[in-house]
């Protein structure tokens, strides 16, 4: 009996534990040995001991969240930079505002107690920027928080940045509606999506992607863009547009001690895309899509910048609610190499899945060497590990993407309809996928296999969902 018919018997044995071991059909390297040199070249920047406060009488900004500081917080960047850097500090109170814009060497340090409260104008976004949307160029809505080709940036603070965002407004133009939209009248965000991916299909010169006004792409939260040694520390982040945290294009970047609780359409809690030299850690994550996910750049224009995300690290994070707990994908087109996860605990009945890889024939993208270790996964609602190639247009395009040398070791779960959920396609590839010293409990149901390659097991356990005891059982024959 192969492995792939053992892990089915497995799920579907309901009155016993399954313990699986195998021999691994791989190198016995280990590639946790790759760790201590990509956290060596990851260094939070460090910014001059000057401080620029939002509320001194040269920059004036206003507490009670009605007058608009979005010039006030600018003159404090534009001064502080000028200075040679220190922090941009927003003190207790509430402010309101709309695109912020970063430069080099500068922190913005939101204090405990101050919440920047963004604008839900869309016009408060406006001039457009040069930025990147579900992974196509364009120029678009500013991020609320931007940089672009800057270097040494933080975010900072135990206060709130709270994107203002609900049915009324951002997430209102998506297909989930709102309360002044007639019943089925077309989400006006499709338009716009599709109008972006023609554009990208034509390989339409970005410059000429114009979107902004009049049109209804949200922008996300926080996207530093081909930007260098970033941190982004202690923040709560809540109410986002879209995506919330989206680096594109950057390097040398720490997310640390992030709080984020957004359950609007598309609330990604952290996207790095096309970026190298990544560290998550000490992060809770409770969204409305993935709580990480990450990116390359979608179809045609991923290929075209074709810069792969590599050497990330995701530790000591707690995952909540969410499509997927660690994401690689879709947009994943130029690839994804070096990902490690280790010591985080995913947990809640509306997170869908704990390790998910997705893409398809037009996405395309390589994905390997991913590993998962010391994981403690609760409950999840659809499957432990999931890599789906049949996602959108599944099939259909020339571009067969591929997911290689993935590892989970040491990992744990209470409660999963399955383990495994592998969906693909001739000349698709999902293959060297191990599993060792796991234990799963709470399995319902059979894994899912479709089109995958090896797949082997090292001391794993899996112990199927208790049946439910008949009403009538031991009871007296009539």
């Amino acid at each position: 009996m192969n492995f792939h018919h053992l892990l089915l018997a497995a799920a579907l044995f309901l009155s016993a534990f399954v313990s699986i071991s195998a021999a691994h059909s791989v190198a016995s390297d280990d590639p946790w040995t790759a760790v201590p040199g990509i956290l060596a070249r990851i260094k939070a920047p460090v910014f001059p001991d000057r401080d620029f406060v939002v509320t001194d009488v040269k920059f004036g900004a206003k507490l009670g969240g009605t007058h608009d500081n979005t010039a006030a917080i600018a003159k404090a960047i534009a001064a502080c930079h000028a200075a040679g850097g220190g922090r941009v500090v927003v003190p207790a109170g509430l402010f309101l505002t709309g695109a912020i814009h970063l430069k080099s060497n500068v922190n913005l340090h939101v204090s405990e107690g101050a919440t920047l409260l963004f604008s839900s104008d869309p016009t408060a976004y406006l001039p457009v920027v040069f930025m990147r949307w579900e992974g196509i160029e364009c120029m678009n809505y500013s991020p609320l928080i931007y940089a672009f080709e800057q270097e040494n940036i933080a975010i900072t603070g135990k206060g709130t940045l709270d994107g203002g965002a609900s049915l009324d407004n951002w997430w209102g133009w998506t297909k989930h509606g709102n309360s002044k939209r007639p019943p089925g009248t077309p989400a006006p965000t499709g338009a716009s999506t599709r109008r972006l991916g023609v554009m990208s299909d034509n390989n339409t010169p970005v410059t000429e992607r114009i979107f902004g006004d009049g049109y209804h792409l949200r922008p996300p939260f926080v996207q530093p863009n081909r930007c260098k040694n970033i941190l982004i520390e202690d923040v709560t982040i809540v109410r986002s547009p879209f995506w919330e945290l989206n680096p594109v294009l950057c390097e040398n970047i720490t997310v640390r001690g992030v709080q984020i609780s957004s359950h609007g359409p598309n609330n990604d809690g952290c996207d790095p895309d096309s970026c190298r030299d990544v560290l998550i850690e000490n992060c809770f994550f409770d969204t409305g899509d993935d709580c990480i996910a990450i990116k390359s750049g979608r179809n045609e224009d991923g290929r075209r910048v074709n810069v792969p995300s590599e050497n990330l690290i995701i530790r000591n994070c707690v995952m909540k609610d969410g499509h997927g707990g660690v994401v690689i994908g879709s947009e994943v087109a130029a690839g994804c190499r070096n990902v490690f996860v280790e010591n985080c605990v995913m947990d809640s009945p509306n997170l869908n899945r704990a390790l998910r890889f997705k893409s398809n024939a037009r996405r395309g993208g390589v994905v390997e060497n991913v590993h998962m270790r010391n994981v403690t996964i609760g409950q999840v609602d659809e499957t432990i590990l999931s890599i789906d190639f049949t996602y959108q247009e599944g099939a259909d395009g020339p571009y067969a993407p591929a997911v290689r040398n993935v590892s989970l070791e040491n990992v744990t779960g209470k409660k999963s309809p399955r383990v495994l959920r592998i969906v693909g396609f001739k000349g698709a590839i999902a293959d060297d996928i191990r599993f060792k010293n796991c234990v799963f409990e709470g399995i319902a149901s059979s894994e899912q296999l479709e089109h995958a390659g090896r797949i082997s097991f090292d001391n794993v356990t899996i112990i199927p969902a208790k049946k439910p005891r008949p009403q009538n059982a031991g009871a007296a024959s009539e």
